[in-house]
């Protein structure tokens, strides 16, 4: 009780602010502004201590609802199967109908409450759309989970630009669609939450995953950008999460990744660490959890050191695809060409190269794969 209590100080205290502009703070107010700051951050932190010893609160899920995207299967399918044991009712998203089904058959085989909807995310007008039907027929959504992802795995110039493309598309962009709605009733109702599926390459980056990498950077940086938000909206139940996982196995993007050090992580271990995340309103979870000392080792030390370890910790992220040598590089007027040719053979086959995703869990688009 006394530590509820006292989050309730610390959030209260939070809020404290001088209004007056910049422009027009005194000294005094300077001070007195930084002297709250320093007392609040000491509270978070004796906040911190004190859930890392005894135990983090953990709120109940039943009755909320879910959508997850990229629910057709891999990471989706395994944190659909564990919410709706807890009580959520999910809608899955994804382009598979072939994927969805299977998805639902195992979720209601279960007992657990399951709807499927075939959803281009990197279509706003399907998202939105979507989103009406789900509202007018089931209710508010309480649970986003901003799941599906592609991969190209290329040398940045052997990357088609319309791969570049999709992984922004489908990585970042098509959250701003699915938060824009979502979040409206969930600000209007005070209640819900919104969970970014990142990865570490969204702190650090690796060769071959530059459109990857700079796409989960890109979420990393949505998710705490629009946690702020919301706590200067004075939103304070709403709440985010941003999850950042080393490679997984068997969500078919690193299944095969060349990784030293650290072993991969196994998918069932990284959907209950997510649910337990979501539960305790965490605002991110690095997996494994030392990550996070690796991140201050990148700012600490000098860039040699960073790039050292990186390069030994992920010899290889796609050995699929080999890495060009500066001899056999293609040259702009040679990747234009083959820009020209991807373009051609996926217009042939009736594919908008922009917004059609690939089947999960395959390598049907120039070898690109998906979450």
């Amino acid at each position: 009780m006394k530590m509820a209590q006292t989050t309730k100080w610390l959030m209260f205290a939070d809020k404290f602010e001088n209004k007056k502009p910049s422009s027009q703070m005194s000294k005094m107010d300077c001070v007195i502004d930084f002297i709250v700051f320093l007392l609040v951050s000491v509270g978070y932190v004796i906040e911190a201590v004190h859930h890392t010893l005894f135990g983090h609160p953990e709120k109940d899920l039943n009755e909320e609802l879910a959508v997850i995207t990229g629910g057709g299967g891999g990471l989706g399918r395994l944190l659909a199967m564990r919410l709706v044991r807890l009580g959520v009712k999910v809608i899955l998203w994804d382009i598979s109908q072939e994927s969805l089904d299977e998805s639902t058959k195992i979720i209601e085989a279960m007992g657990g409450w399951c709807k499927a909807q075939i959803v281009d995310i990197s279509r706003r007008e399907e998202v939105y759309k979507a989103a009406d039907e789900i509202r007018s027929k089931y209710g508010d959504v309480t649970l986003l989970f901003n799941n599906a992802g592609v991969l190209s795995g290329r040398a940045l110039l052997d990357t088609p630009d319309h791969l570049i493309e999709r992984s922004f598309n489908v990585n970042v962009v098509a959250h701003f669609w699915t938060v824009k709605a979502f979040l409206p009733k969930m600000i209007e109702n005070n209640h819900g939450h919104i969970v970014t599926i990142a990865s570490m390459a969204g702190h650090v980056g690796i060769a071959k995953l530059i459109d990857y990498c700079s796409s989960k950077f890109a979420a990393v940086g949505f998710d705490e950008a629009l946690r702020l938000e919301l706590e200067v909206m004075g939103i304070d139940k709403v709440h985010t999460t941003v999850i950042c996982p080393y490679f997984i196995q068997a969500t078919g993007m690193f299944d095969d990744v060349n990784s030293r050090w650290v072993g991969t992580l196994n998918s069932n271990d990284v959907a209950d660490r997510i649910v337990l995340a979501v539960r305790r309103n965490e605002k991110m979870a690095l997996i494994p959890w030392y990550f996070s000392f690796m991140l201050a080792f990148k700012y600490i030390f000098p860039w040699g050191c960073t790039s050292g370890f990186l390069r030994r910790l992920v010899p290889d992220a796609t050995p699929q695809h080999i890495l060009p040598s500066p001899v056999t590089t293609p040259s702009i007027q040679k990747q234009a060409e083959m820009n020209f040719n991807n373009n051609n053979n996926v217009n042939n086959n009736n594919i908008d190269k922009e917004t059609e995703l690939i089947k999960r869990m395959s390598t049907a688009v120039d070898g690109e794969r998906v979450l």
